[in-house]
């Protein structure tokens, strides 16, 4: 399994409303110095956790910075998302210790019990599953990742029922 990044913009990227405001600090700290635009990118991120359409208009505007430049750069970057994310990020290795020990059946056990594709969040922004290429954990294969969780030697069906555990507790 090959895995690619899925760049797919969503209506919610070209229509949500973000407090702008929160980026005053963020161009002012990098306003005019060389080499901003990275550093710019990654502190919106962090700020709403992706990169909103809005706040590319108004670092633009703000720096001058074209948003040609600034889209292919958020774009080439694996680093950046143009959707926003869910609360609990899932990270499915399928690296080759993990691939070998079937983790398609993980990634695809929680596709069907959180209702989304690889790379997609839950309606509810609980959840974003994403495919990873290796996490680093080849003892523990199969494994994924929840946030700084780390679960191996997993089913698909012990994946499903962390999943239920931690949907269970946001809702205590």
């Amino acid at each position: 399994m090959r895995i690619s990044r899925i760049n797919t913009l969503t209506s919610a990227w070209l229509q949500e409303e973000v407090d702008l405001s929160l980026l005053e600090p963020l161009i002012s700290k990098h306003r005019g110095k060389k080499g901003n635009m990275i550093p710019l990118l990654q502190g919106t991120q962090d700020l709403y956790g992706y990169l909103p359409r809005k706040a590319f208009e108004k670092i633009s505007e703000e720096t001058g910075l074209k948003l040609s430049e600034m889209f292919g750069v958020a774009t080439f970057y694996a680093q950046f998302r143009l959707n926003p994310v869910g609360k609990h990020i899932i990270k499915v290795c399928h690296g080759t210790a993990c691939h070998v020990q079937n983790a398609k059946e993980i990634t695809e056990a929680l596709e069907e019990a959180l209702k989304v594709k690889d790379g997609e969040t839950t309606d509810d922004r609980l959840f974003t599953l994403e495919s990873v290429a290796c996490l680093g954990c080849c003892s523990l294969a199969p494994v994924m990742m929840i946030s700084e969780q780390t679960y191996g030697k997993l089913t698909g069906n012990e994946a499903v029922r962390i999943i239920k555990n931690i949907r269970i507790a946001e809702n205590n």
